[in-house]
């Protein structure tokens, strides 16, 4: 097959169906046909059993699961049927495939998805809420979406999961939250759990879904994906970017959906945590020399809600050698003319460089790049109100030297 201009188009042999509890009584009829033409089916124990009718090869996902690739590819040139639940582009194995294989080689066909199924049976608008997957991953990268009157719904990981989302919200005191474990959605043997956070004590089944009313009680943490965390929020010896200074930081730095960032000195890795809570997939390095701090980094990840933060022992320029390139870098603290040639060297295109420093030795490293460079210069000067004996004054922080610039 060509194209309109003669160029050889790849053709579509690899088929990925979704499919649901209802098994091939529920596919759409070119989708069954699809499943029954099929030479090789590939899919887990319970996309066979509900496909079992089907005459076929049968193939179980590969283990490690990062080798179907090279499996799939090797039943290029036959008709190939990967079964995936639901939707398989919404949280699921179609988009791992889709990423390596060409898509004009791959047909998808989806079913209703998990999410669709769940908010019909809670009444709930898909535009008005949010979908969240820990399914072989972190659970706690739920938790930055824990916000006053929030609809969540949650693909989990396992029968235990509910319970530690429920132990998530009561401690952060969302404990009324409203909690239901949907399961086997559209299937004979469908099942509903419904209960609240703060005594959530449900056995359920493992495959589920899991939708999340957040009910924020008057103690709540009140923790907002925009930047700026109050400081209390994160343990820290003292030496952190500070709440004020932090929010401008990150309206610098920009966090984007996937991008990743470098932390060069990241001490308790307040900016870096900010960055991965405030864009869906954003990843960050964290370069911390001392292991204190870089313990202080990863218990901070783990609470607020950022538990894929990576953290490295090192300086700048040095540890900066081998790391993936950066779409960001913020340097906190000891900035040096080294450390920030390598790391505008490794950032790529549109890419962001911030530097904050309070010593007249930094300020000058920074005035100098700012002189060859370009970008924006700025004097940050914060003042917070406490007390001065029995009344209050103004107690003024170091004043911060702000250097930034966008790589083009």
């Amino acid at each position: 097959m060509e194209n309109a201009v003669g160029t050889p188009v790849a053709e579509a042999w690899l088929h990925i169906v979704g499919i649901g509890e209802d098994g091939m009584a529920g596919l759409a009829p070119a989708a069954r046909g699809v499943v029954e033409a099929a030479e090789v089916i590939v899919g887990g124990d319970r996309h066979h059993d509900l496909s079992a009718a089907v005459t076929a090869e049968r193939v179980a996902w590969p283990s490690p699961f990062d080798a179907l690739i090279d499996m799939l590819r090797g039943f290029r040139g036959r008709r190939v049927v990967v079964l995936a639940t639901g939707d398989p582009l919404w949280f699921s194995v179609g988009a791992r495939i889709g990423r390596a294989i060409d898509p004009a080689e791959i047909t998808y066909h989806p079913h209703l998805s998990a999410f669709q199924l769940a908010a019909a049976r809670m009444g709930w608008s898909m535009a008005d809420l949010d979908t969240l997957t820990v399914h072989g991953r972190p659970v706690e990268q739920m938790i930055p979406f824990i916000q006053p009157g929030a609809r969540l719904l949650i693909l989990t990981t396992g029968a235990e999961t509910p319970g530690q989302i429920a132990r998530f919200l009561s401690r952060r005191g969302y404990g009324a939250s409203r909690m239901s474990v949907l399961a086997r959605m559209g299937g004979p043997d469908e099942a509903r759990f419904d209960g609240v956070a703060e005594a959530w004590d449900h056995a359920v089944p493992e495959f589920n879904t899991l939708a999340v009313e957040c009910i924020a009680g008057t103690d709540a943490v009140l923790a907002p994906r925009t930047p700026g965390l109050a400081d209390d929020l994160f343990r820290h010896d003292g030496t952190m970017t500070k709440q004020e200074v932090r929010a401008v930081t990150l309206a610098r730095l920009m966090p984007q959906r996937g991008a990743l960032l470098w932390d060069v000195g990241c001490g308790c890795g307040s900016v870096a945590v900010e960055w991965m809570r405030a864009a869906r997939d954003a990843g960050a390095i964290g370069i911390e020399p001392r292991a204190d701090r870089r313990a202080l980094a990863g218990e901070n990840a783990q609470a607020l809600g950022a538990p894929r933060l990576e953290l490295i022992e090192g300086r700048a320029p040095g540890a900066l050698a081998d790391l993936p390139a950066p779409d960001a870098v913020f340097f906190g603290g000891g900035v040096s003319a080294d450390g920030l040639a390598a790391a505008l060297a490794a950032l790529r295109p549109l890419g962001r460089l911030v530097c904050n420093a309070v010593t007249l030795d930094s300020e000058a490293v920074l005035l100098d790049a700012h002189a060859r460079h370009g970008g924006e210069l700025t004097r940050l000067a914060v003042a917070r109100a406490e007390p001065v004996g029995p009344r209050r004054g103004w107690r003024p922080m170091m004043p911060v030297t702000q250097w930034s610039v966008v790589k083009r």
